[in-house]
C-alpha cells in the first residue's frame, strides 16, 4: 500500500484513445486514475494485483500498462518482469507508478523493464504529458501527432487524409491500417503484425482480411499515385515505403 496521488479533476487537451491497464490495489487511487484517464479519451481496464492483471492481459491486449510497484502477492516489478519475459505482450509500454523515490529504485524499476517511472505524488497533467510521451515512442500511431510521408498527410485528430495535396476518402480500416504504416515506415510486417497492431490481439479475423483492406486503401491512394509506396513483400508481407 502506497502514499495516495493527488488527481485533481480533469480538463485536458490530451485525446488519445489508448486502452490503458491500470495495476493498483488502493481502490480510491484506481477509481480515481480510471476517472480522469476516460475524460481524457482514453479506455481504462482495471486490475487490483498483478495476477488479476495477466488475466486482463490473456483476454485484451492494452496499449498501456500503469503498474503501481507495491501490489499484494506478487510485485509490481515481478509483473513488469512478467509481460517483458512475454512474446506476446514484451513490447506493451509500461510506466510505473510508486511513492519509492530513491534513485536506487527508479534504476531497479527502468532495468526491470519499464518505459517511465512516476513518483507519487503526481498531477494527472504530468501522468498524461508521461503517457503521451511514452506512446510516441513505443507506439506512435495511438497518438494524434500529424504524420507524413511523401506526399501523404494525415491528420488523427481531424481525421483527414490528403495525397499530394488531394483530400482522401478513407474508411475508418483503412484509415487506421495508413497510420499504423506512416508512423512504421519501411518495416516490412507480416499479415498477423499487422492483424495484432491495427486490428488488436483480441480480434479473431482471417489473415487474409488484411488484403482485402490493403486493396482498398490502394483504390484510395490510386488516383495520386501514392499507392505504389505501399509495397508486398512476397512472402513476408506489405510495408510503406520511399524506395522504388
Amino acid at each position: 500500500m502506497e502514499t495516495p496521488c493527488h488527481l485533481p479533476a480533469l480538463n485536458t487537451e490530451v485525446h488519445l484513445g489508448a486502452s490503458i491497464l491500470v495495476v493498483e490495489d488502493e481502490t480510491a487511487i484506481q477509481e480515481l486514475i480510471a476517472l480522469n484517464l476516460n475524460q481524457a479519451g482514453h479506455d481504462t481496464l482495471l486490475a487490483s494485483d498483478a495476477h488479476e492483471a495477466l488475466e486482463r492481459v490473456r483476454d485484451f491486449l492494452p496499449d498501456l500498462v500503469l503498474v503501481d510497484w507495491m501490489l499484494p502477492r506478487m510485485s509490481g516489478i515481478d509483473l513488469v518482469r512478467r509481460l517483458r519475459g512475454n512474446d506476446r505482450t514484451r513490447n506493451i509500454p509500461i510506466i510505473m507508478l510508486t511513492a519509492r523515490a530513491d534513485e536506487a529504485d527508479k534504476l531497479l524499476g527502468l532495468e526491470s523493464g519499464a518505459d517511465d517511472y512516476i513518483t507519487k505524488p503526481f498531477s494527472i497533467r504530468e501522468l498524461n504529458a508521461r503517457i503521451k510521451a511514452v506512446l510516441r515512442r513505443r507506439a506512435p500511431q495511438m497518438t494524434e501527432d500529424l504524420a507524413q510521408f511523401k506526399g501523404i498527410t494525415l491528420d488523427p485528430g481531424l481525421h483527414r487524409v490528403s495525397a499530394l495535396g488531394t483530400e482522401i476518402d478513407l474508411g475508418p480500416t483503412e484509415f487506421k491500417l495508413l497510420h499504423f504504416f506512416m508512423t512504421h515506415p519501411e518495416r516490412v510486417y507480416s499479415r498477423t503484425q499487422i492483424l495484432d497492431h491495427v486490428w488488436g490481439d483480441h480480434v479473431f479475423i482471417e489473415e487474409r482480411t488484411v488484403d482485402v483492406h490493403i486493396r482498398r486503401l490502394r483504390a484510395a491512394l490510386e488516383p495520386s499515385g501514392t499507392d505504389q509506396l505501399l509495397q508486398t513483400v512476397r512472402g513476408s508481407g506489405y510495408r510503406l515505403t520511399a524506395l522504388p
